[in-house]
């Protein structure tokens, strides 16, 4: 499933979007499925949390994938 997720700033930390997205419920779960390598970025497996992700990028999640649009 692939849904738009806005944020409002240039652009947004990894572990942050994925708990504005909602699908993690907090930072240590965030942490925990970046470290392990279940999060990827425009089809590249992302191990840091402070990943910068911008409007356009593609994250992929668990059968997720949100793409990043501007608010």
């Amino acid at each position: 499933m692939t849904f738009d997720l806005e944020i409002r700033d240039e652009s947004i930390r990894l572990g942050q979007l994925l708990k504005l997205s909602g699908l993690v419920d907090d930072g240590a779960h965030a942490r925990a499925v970046i470290e392990v390598g279940e999060v990827s970025v425009n089809g590249e497996v992302e191990i840091r949390r402070g990943r910068q992700v911008r409007v356009g990028d593609l994250i992929a999640f668990e059968g997720n994938t949100l793409r990043v649009v501007q608010a």
